[in-house]
């Protein structure tokens, strides 16, 4: 799968971290943001001990770059729900939506999507994946 460049400020690292310690739902907002926050689990799931880990998730920055491949099987450890945009047929990104959603989820989805005319691609409609 390509590599894609990600940064998490220390503002936002520390919002889902904090997130995550409640176990609250995560949202991910597209595909490079679901393999960014799955790259990055070990960061946001180690546990809140006190408050010095409050601080240095406060003071966190992560970049770098994510070459994850997401294809049915893996488990998620971190985003609960994902909103995208149907993508092209034998691409990596249907097998990522696939494994997130269900293969036969996902092929209802995209049967009602084309039934309905709903556009496809990168400029087309999304779905949400709850």
């Amino acid at each position: 799968m390509h590599p894609e460049f990600y940064r998490i400020s220390s503002g936002d690292f520390a919002i889902i971290k904090e997130a995550r310690h409640r176990k609250a739902r995560i949202f991910s907002c597209g595909t490079t943001t679901l393999r960014t926050l799955e790259t990055c689990a070990g960061d946001f799931t180690r546990p809140v001990s006190g408050a010095g880990d409050e601080g240095d998730a406060a003071a966190r920055v992560i970049e770098g770059f994510t070459s994850l491949y997401i294809y049915p099987g893996y488990e998620f450890k971190m985003a609960d729900l994902l909103i995208t945009n149907f993508h092209l047929p034998r691409s990596t990104l249907i097998l990522l939506t696939s494994a997130f959603a269900g293969k036969e989820l996902l092929f209802k989805a995209y049967r009602y999507a084309i039934e309905k005319k709903f556009r496809f691609f990168s400029y087309g409609d999304a779905m949400l994946i709850i």
